[in-house]
């Protein structure tokens, strides 16, 4: 078990100088190679477009070359980035001690002046999102057995982040655009901005809800109590997206296919599941684990958060360790269900979106509370 130490040292060869609002709290990350901002300036040829390999409501990432040699992604935040000072502290924190094959790495960041950067080990094949949702824009082409070796990576790295650290990390924003792919699209987990930390003696923590409209687990969006079985509602619905080939939504298609979910309940209660599988397959997969692989996403989604099943019993179901029981499989929490409680309980939309970040911040009456107001990100990368 990886124990994340809130005590203090880091590696650095010079001192730039920093951000004084921040200096202080640096002092509690540990492990994190501080760079200067004309290293990484040097390292992307002074942040060329042409070394530019996304973009996003964060800010801008390039591809860059370190004095080491190492190949890095530098992720420039913006000023009106929706990751604040404490999102970009946390992500340090969480990665300044764990090491997984299925996480992506960091090298260390930059908080000279006003430069908030952080850099990362480089990916070869970008994110799910745009190579196997992107719309037919990307040559990878991904078969039957890896998007099997895919839905099991990403899943052994969130038991690692569920059950194998302390505190436990929920990561709060499993989307495709979040899993990054190597040279051999072995995926790792990206983007711990928004995640929390969960001592193991806590059921839960209340927050401001944070993630992605088409992965929100509903009883987190409703209520802001946060547990590890959002984290899986989002892996669930992940999984259906690889296996398809389609995106959790899509408001271009006829009223009763527009969330994946809603579909593919209703195919599992049909027993026709196997017509949801990605047809750019041309048949050549194994049906009955195309079939146990959505029934699992529908495991990780039922409405009630309490029956899910843990991370480290999933990667068992995928990995043929353990039996799927569907004897009591009930209907995902659909996000067409959220959206139904959000008119009902609110008379005016009081919504207010932010063109720089795409993010949508929604007040919500909550049981418990007069109202609950938080952000969530209507992803637009693919």
């Amino acid at each position: 078990m990886t124990c994340l130490p809130f005590i203090f040292g880091r590696k650095t060869t010079s001192a730039p100088k920093r951000d004084p609002d921040i200096d202080e709290e640096l002092s509690g990350i540990q492990n994190v190679r501080l760079y200067s901002y004309k290293e990484l300036k040097l390292a992307s040829d002074n942040f060329s477009p042409s070394n530019k390999i996304g973009e996003g409501g964060f800010g801008s990432v390039y591809k860059g070359l370190l004095k080491d040699g190492k190949v890095a992604a530098i992720k420039v935040l913006s000023d009106e980035s929706r990751q604040g000072v404490k999102e970009f502290l946390t992500e340090i924190n969480v990665f300044s001690e764990i090491q997984h094959e299925n996480l992506v790495e960091l090298y260390g960041c930059c908080v000279e002046g006003n430069q908030r950067i952080l850099v990362y080990n480089y990916l070869e094949n970008n994110s799910l999102a745009q190579t196997l949702l992107g719309g037919g824009h990307s040559n990878v082409y991904f078969n039957w057995r890896t998007r099997t070796r895919i839905c099991i990576g990403v899943a052994r790295g969130l038991a690692f982040l569920h059950e194998e650290v302390t505190p436990h990390i929920v990561h709060r924003d499993i989307k495709a655009s979040n899993i990054l792919l190597d040279k051999d699209l072995s995926p790792k987990i990206s983007d711990f901005g928004l995640a929390k930390l969960i001592p193991s003696y806590m059921t839960h923590v209340s927050t401001r809800v944070a993630g992605t409209i088409g992965y929100l687990a509903p009883e987190y969006a409703i209520r802001g109590q946060l547990t590890r079985k959002a984290d899986i509602y989002s892996f669930g619905v992940l999984i259906v997206e690889i296996i398809s080939g389609r995106s959790n939504t899509n408001t271009l298609l006829p009223k009763g296919n527009q969330y994946i979910l809603e579909t593919t309940w209703e195919l599992y209660e049909r027993r026709e599941l196997i017509e949801l599988v990605d047809i750019s397959l041309k048949g050549e997969f194994d049906a009955e684990e195309a079939c146990k692989f959505l029934k699992i996403g529908l495991l990780c989604t039922q409405s009630n958060p309490k029956i899910r099943p843990s991370m480290s019993c999933v990667v068992k179901m995928l990995t043929g360790e353990m039996d799927v029981d569907e004897s009591n499989l009930t209907k995902p929490g659909l996000i067409s269900d959220f959206m139904d409680l959000k008119i009902r309980e609110q008379n005016s939309n009081d919504i207010k979106t932010s063109s720089s970040s795409k993010d949508t911040t929604i007040s919500l009456p909550a049981s418990g509370a007069e109202n609950t107001t938080f952000t969530v990100n209507y992803d637009q990368s693919f």
